[in-house]
């Protein structure tokens, strides 16, 4: 035991509280490097991924035309660019991250249960992103030789779906992502401008290299007029899958909606946010899905009618299929090497920060961004990345089924600043325990956010169910169900953040309420914000050089006293 808190002790942080250290603290003007070309190639390599560029394997195989899974893509992202906008306003308005900010909706302990699903996510996509990297990676080396696979013999047990040549190619991915993790965000401009860049070029030269290669036999039957599905009528229907089509393409971003106050904290101008934001995600994300579309259905009939999604997959064929031709193999090296650079910008920018950000705001005392991001790649492996993609419908299924409980979160983060809230923020009782903080609500708990959270979650259960069961139950459930679960985000988002602004309305939070009644204009909150945080660490913050209140005072005090709770929900409506 002794050894155990000596070695916390060496590893705490300085300045710091429960609630508080410097990475999750609002950013100083130092800091905000990102102008309108970070936020541009930050969701460049975000949307310009293999992910993204698997939309349509997931959608056309369910029965839609290409035509159709293009107009549920363009809606997707639509819709996706208005919430990812709106959710980080208050990112680059009081230069706090999603972790701070859920403590508005939440509560400061309440907010504990989102971040820890961003963090599970987080090594989710971490661990997935890293696995199609390796693969990515594996590119590379059939190029060098392409009889790889037979000169490192196979000892994994076939159920885990993978070989040791690609568990090795695995490995080396993410050894190489390990120093990419140490450079902090504001510094990441270089690393972003030349991994947007090979990124971008990929993709280009494989639609014109697809376009112009593809013969006189033209595409194949992925673009497909064919419809072979009744127009209305049940989940199976054209309609219905378009939904379902519209909603799995917000869901498979559904985790980057939710945090991205996270990164429009370290906006120089908010405009730049909102701009690089707003142009960049739709774009980028419609462009890739149609890519993909496109190149599967140009190289299909060279491959004997079989349409091949994964790009790795691709390059590995042709590797295979001209294993004796030194062009074919030098394309190959050069494709597959900017697909890892790609993924690597993808994985780091994505997935690797998220982490980062949120273990920080769990435990602010011993763990900042770096600390957090290299844990979430140790722990990333757990997670098992080789099994999460065996077909494009099950692809489909591990990306958007989770937004059933996502949905409901951004909607009442919305709701909660810019109609609980008014856009308004007391940024310093964000970082303060116990009845002092006006966020504390009901023993550190905003009861209404959860209360509104499963009134947006529960409903989508049954179709969640029979999305992801292999059982056989999926037959029990009813189409109603089913079509509820295809409109999953819409109606979790809309439900939830209604619900959270009608019990607010009903049972007001007084010490909430009573901030808002005296607070200035958000303008004036804001320039508050920058002149009081804006100091290279929070031993230069005044009122947190001595704080009135540590946490373990804190939390002796909320335990051994008995205290009126800050949150009257007995009060009368006030006019």
């Amino acid at each position: 035991m002794a050894i155990g808190a000596d070695l916390l002790r060496r590893v705490e942080l300085g300045h710091v509280s429960r609630w508080i250290n410097d990475d999750i603290r609002p950013i100083d003007s130092a800091r905000r490097t990102w102008g309108f070309w970070m936020y541009h190639n930050f969701w460049l390599l975000i949307n310009c991924n293999i992910a993204t560029y698997l939309t349509g394997s997931a959608l056309i195989p369910l029965g839609l035309t290409w035509w159709q899974a293009i107009i549920a893509i363009v809606i997707g992202n639509i819709i996706g660019t208005v919430v990812v906008v709106a959710n980080s306003i208050p990112g680059n308005t009081y230069r706090i991250g999603f972790p701070v900010f859920s403590r508005v909706a939440w509560g400061m302990w309440g907010s504990q249960f989102t971040i820890l699903n961003r963090i599970f996510l987080s090594f989710i996509w971490y661990g997935f992103t890293s696995w199609v990297g390796g693969q990515c990676l594996q590119v590379v080396l059939l190029s060098w030789d392409p009889l790889l696979e037979d000169h490192i013999p196979n000892t994994m047990p076939e159920e885990t779906g993978m070989t040791t040549a690609q568990f090795v190619s695995y490995v080396i991915f993410c050894v190489i992502s390990l120093p990419l993790l140490w450079i902090r965000p504001e510094r990441l401009q270089w690393f972003f401008y030349i991994s947007s860049a090979f990124t971008f070029v990929f993709f280009l030269v494989l639609l014109i290299w697809a376009l112009a290669t593809m013969g006189s036999a033209g595409f194949g039957d992925t673009l497909s007029d064919v419809v072979e599905l009744p127009t209305t009528g049940g989940p199976q229907s054209v309609a219905w899958l378009m939904v379902y089509g519209i909603v799995s393409t917000i869901g498979s971003i559904a985790a980057g909606l939710l945090n991205q106050c996270d990164y429009t904290r370290y906006a120089r101008r908010s405009r730049d946010a909102v701009l690089g934001q707003g142009i960049a995600f739709p774009v980028y994300g419609i462009l890739a899905s149609v890519i993909g579309i496109l190149v599967t259905a140009a190289t299909q009939p060279r491959f004997d009618g079989e349409a091949i999604w994964n790009p790795p997959t691709l390059l590995a064929r042709l590797i295979a299929d001209n294993p004796d031709s030194p062009g074919t193999r030098a394309a190959c090296f050069f494709a597959g090497a900017a697909l890892v650079i790609a993924q690597l910008g993808c994985n780091i920018a994505g997935n690797a920060l998220a982490g980062g950000f949120d273990l920080a705001a769990v435990f602010p005392k011993y763990l900042n961004i770096r600390r957090g991001a290299y844990i979430t790649a140790l722990l990333s492996v757990a997670v098992n990345p080789w099994r999460l993609v065996n077909t494009a419908t099950t692809f489909l299924a591990v990306l958007s089924s989770y937004s059933v409980f996502l949905a409901p979160m951004t909607g009442i983060m919305i709701a909660s600043y810019y109609v609980v809230n008014q856009s308004k923020l007391c940024v310093k009782d964000l970082y303060e325990g116990g009845q002092h903080s006006i966020y504390w609500y009901t023993r550190g708990c905003n009861w209404r956010a959860p209360v509104a959270w499963l009134v947006g979650v529960v409903p989508c259960l049954p179709g969640f169910i029979a999305a992801v069961d292999t059982s056989g139950i999926a037959e029990t459930i009813s189409d109603g169900a089913v079509e509820l679960y295809y409109m999953s985000y819409i109606y979790g988002f809309l439900s939830a953040g209604a619900v959270y602004v009608l019990l607010h309305h009903v049972f007001p939070a007084a010490a909430v309420q009573g901030f808002l009644r005296t607070a200035p204009s958000r303008k004036v909150l804001e320039e508050a914000v920058d002149a009081e945080w804006d100091v290279a660490s929070l031993s230069d913050v005044e009122h947190l050089a001595h704080p009135p209140h540590s946490a373990s005072t804190d939390e002796a005090a909320n335990s051994s006293a008995p205290r009126k709770e800050a949150d009257s929900t007995d009060h009368p409506i006030s006019a």
